[in-house]
């Protein structure tokens, strides 16, 4: 199973385990607020796109939303978002589980602006029913990030 994966990945990190797992559905940010009793925008989303390598991840705040002519403008290329079946193709990760963690090589992760405006946030850890709670510099270290970026809108 991913969570697994991940699992062992933040176990070099000595994070393995802070993973939270619930009884109930982290899937959606709606799911994830309530289970982990905290506001929406706290949860980190990571969403996954198509590039030229195959794919990317790019983690936003709960609230935020995508601006195309943003992300155009950062990366050169229209947002084209994976479908589910090749999330977990080129990611490992299911929807609804997808994290920055334990992906393959080629994945490059990217952070999004719309996130530093909070102290810690909740990223997926590989399963619909998982999360940790992550300092900014934890989540970018974890992550291994290429860079902050600013591509969304609609947040804060």
């Amino acid at each position: 199973m991913s969570i697994d994966l991940v699992r062992e990945y933040l176990k070099q990190f000595n994070k393995d385990n802070d993973i939270l797992e619930m009884d109930e559905s982290t899937a959606t940010v709606e799911l994830a607020a309530q289970a982990l009793g905290t506001e929406g925008a706290r949860i980190a989303k990571s969403l996954s796109f198509q590039n030229k390598d195959g794919a990317m991840i790019i983690v936003v705040a709960g609230d935020a939303k995508v601006d195309n002519k943003k992300f155009k403008e950062e990366f050169g290329f229209k947002a084209r978002m994976l479908s589910s079946d090749d999330t977990v193709k080129f990611t490992g990760h299911a929807v609804g589980g997808v994290c920055p963690f334990a992906l393959p090589g080629n994945i490059n992760v990217y952070l999004d602006e719309s996130m530093k405006r909070f102290k810690t946030m909740f990223p997926a850890c590989g399963s619909s029913n998982s999360a940790i709670e992550l300092t900014l510099e934890e989540l970018e270290k974890l992550s291994k990030s290429k860079k902050w970026v600013d591509v969304c809108k609609n947040w804060g």
